[in-house]
């Protein structure tokens, strides 16, 4: 039976909860930390600053990522801001404020401790990003700008124009490169992780597949943190790098490591609609845009008007008119499903019908075309590269796209998995979002998992574990394991591509457990996934061999092991019997269409252990405790 101790004492007041946690830690001596080498897997934000961190403290780390430079992490991809509770426009935020809104936009479905830390931390997160030369945006004074962002009423996400992400890793690599420089820590580039070692019920090293040489690699330490990311790219058109991917965290699971919440996948409300069957992938544009922007469709169903021949009085400014409060700032989801339902209806605009209008005549009236420019000026490029259509002269045409995962590898306060020694962190893991994570949270945790939060729980553990020094030969047996998988794809002599398998794969998610979900869809999706797992696994068609480069072979490893999550997550979504934040099940709602939970029932964290084989998990809950905010019907209104 697997036990969830979340380590979190709850006879500590809330405020103080974080700080007792690291007064609590078990410590390593600053002689003894260069005898823990530390083993992470990822580059992004939350990579890149834990192990710049952990290497600044004294221990050898090395870094593998799948890009041939860190600075590659899909990380750099992030557009709008990154929030902290500094109150720097005097409007009324706080610390508590940020937490309440982080808590109610998951819509009750994360840890109070967890979330308060995060809202904690905020501002050290800025701190250090301005002690590293980030060029956050500015006022006129010098002071740091703050913009709007969808869920809250406060002015509190530090920016960067559109490039707020790319800005950030450059500061989380500058950090990592000092250390590189000074010989604390080493970046294996064009890595991809296989298996997990696990030995004695402890995570010690990892199998990694050189995509350059195709040789399988061996790495032993005494501690893994996986920083790779979520799992997006599942529903294959997503707003994700086409080589971000689930199978680090996938075969971690596989060795023992519990994972949560697998149904919990945000729709974003603001991405360039789908242009043609073949496309790969899906273009976000910054959910700032809708500070300065309005989104409407045609009130008539069927008018296919171009959007300066519709009249005012013609214009269904839904946002505004559902949710009068927080207008065209409702938080993700909400404003996700609201799109649908007005495309649903015939309202849509464009050739597809499946796009609404994000029209910035407003703000670039009220602001001017100069400052619209400075403050996003690289989305509006962006958008005219992809569309061919200027966004200063005609409204923008967007519509709902995947973009972020909520559920992941399941943690610890202290960021360890179930497995002990692995440590799960950023959108790898679950912890903090719930149901729907706001927007500019994402490089908050990132940053906050890496910079604040991993090091005590590495140090803690390290200082505990009494671990011996291993021949590397103990890594041998998970290698085999790892070439038998490779060999096994291979010799499948099928007609059919693993990107066919993708896409299709893909489509069924989309259709059953997409923005909207009923148990017929699920069950359908559950059957479907399973015999298209089986027709992979005997009809693949790959090219060439596993003797050097082959993004065939890394591809259809990735695509085996989307099969087997897409199945858990359509069983999570099953299980789950009630609407929440991006869970939205059609048979679970209030009489005006909002999501509606089931608290009694629902309450939780839904935990699952790997049975053995595919569709054999083991469903576990960890209970979540509302002591300081009592959860309420979502309103936005």
């Amino acid at each position: 039976m697997m036990m969830l101790n979340n380590r979190i004492d709850h006879s500590v007041p809330l405020t103080d909860r974080w700080d007792a946690f690291k007064n609590n830690c078990a410590l390593v001596s600053p002689g003894n930390k260069a005898k823990h080498p530390i083993l992470v897997v990822g580059s992004g934000l939350a990579g890149a600053a834990a192990a710049a961190t952990l290497a600044e403290q004294g221990y050898p780390v090395q870094v593998f990522c799948l890009q041939d430079s860190p600075r590659r992490a899909h990380s750099v991809a992030a557009q709008g801001g990154i929030n902290a509770a500094k109150n720097y426009q005097n409007d009324g935020d706080s610390i508590w404020r940020l937490f309440c809104d982080t808590i109610k936009g998951g819509d009750f479905r994360s840890r109070e401790s967890n979330v308060y830390r995060l809202a904690q931390i905020s501002g050290s997160i800025i701190d250090q990003c301005v002690a590293q030369g980030v060029p956050l945006a500015r006022e006129y004074g010098g002071q740091l700008a703050n913009r709007s962002f969808g869920g809250t009423l406060v002015s509190r996400t530090f920016y960067a124009r559109g490039q707020t992400g790319q800005q950030l890793l450059l500061g989380a690599y500058g950090a990592l490169m000092r250390q590189v420089a000074g010989g604390r820590a080493q970046i294996l580039p064009r890595r991809e992780m296989m298996d997990l070692v696990v030995v004695d019920n402890r995570a010690r090293g990892i199998i990694v597949r050189n995509l350059v040489t195709g040789e399988l690699e061996s790495y032993l330490g005494d501690a893994v943190i996986l920083a790779s990311g979520g799992y997006s790219n599942i529903y294959y058109l997503s707003t994700n790098a086409k080589n971000s991917n689930a199978s680090a965290a996938w075969r971690c699971h596989k060795r023992g490591a519990a994972f949560a919440n697998p149904c919990f996948t945000q729709i974003h409300p603001t991405c360039i609609p789908v242009a043609g069957e073949h496309q790969s992938k899906l273009t976000l544009m910054s959910e700032s845009l809708r500070n300065e922007g309005r989104l409407w469709v045609p009130q008539r169903a069927g008018d296919r008007r171009s959007a300066h021949e519709i009249p005012e009085a013609e214009r269904d400014y839904f946002l505004e008119r559902k949710y009068p409060t927080y207008g065209n700032l409702a938080p993700r989801d909400i404003a996700s499903r609201s799109a649908k339902e007005v495309c649903d209806r015939g309202q849509g605009v464009s050739a597809t019908g499946r796009a609404v209008y994000l029209d910035l005549r407003d703000g670039l009236g009220r602001l001017g075309a100069e400052t619209i420019a400075k403050k996003y000026g690289n989305l509006f490029d962006m958008y005219q590269k992809i569309t061919g259509e200027d966004a200063y002269r005609v409204p923008m045409k967007i519509y709902p796209a995947v973009h972020y995962v909520m559920g992941g590898l399941w943690v610890d306060y202290g960021l360890m998995t179930t497995i002990p020694g692995l440590f799960a962190i950023g959108e790898a893991n679950f912890s903090e979002h719930g149901a729907n994570r706001l927007g500019a949270s994402a490089l908050m945790q990132g940053l906050g998992d890496g910079y604040f939060v991993i090091s005590y729980g590495v140090g803690d553990y390290l200082a505990q574990a009494q671990l011996k020094p291993l021949d590397p030969q103990v890594a041998e047996p998970f290698r085999r394991a790892v070439q038998q998988n490779v060999d096994q794809l291979l010799a499948i002599s099928g007609s059919k591509t693993a990107t066919t398998f993708h896409r299709q794969l893909g489509q069924i998610l989309w259709e059953y457990v997409g923005m909207s979900r009923h148990r017929v869809g699920l069950e359908t999706a559950i059957a479907q996934i399973a015999e298209l797992r089986q027709e992979f696994w005997g009809n693949l068609c790959l090219a060439g061999n596993g003797d050097g480069l082959n993004q065939d072979l890394e591809l259809a490893g990735r695509v085996g092991d989307y099969l087997e999550l897409g199945e858990l997550m359509a069983r999570d979504a099953l299980d789950r019997q009630e609407s929440c934040g991006a869970h939205f099940r059609e048979e679970f709602q209030t009489s005006d269409g909002e999501a509606l939970r089931d608290d009694a029932a629902f309450a939780h964290v839904a935990v699952w252990e790997y049975g053995g084989e595919p569709g054999k998990h083991l469903r576990h809950q960890e209970p979540l405790a509302f002591e300081n905010i009592q959860p309420s019907q979502r309103s936005y209104k």
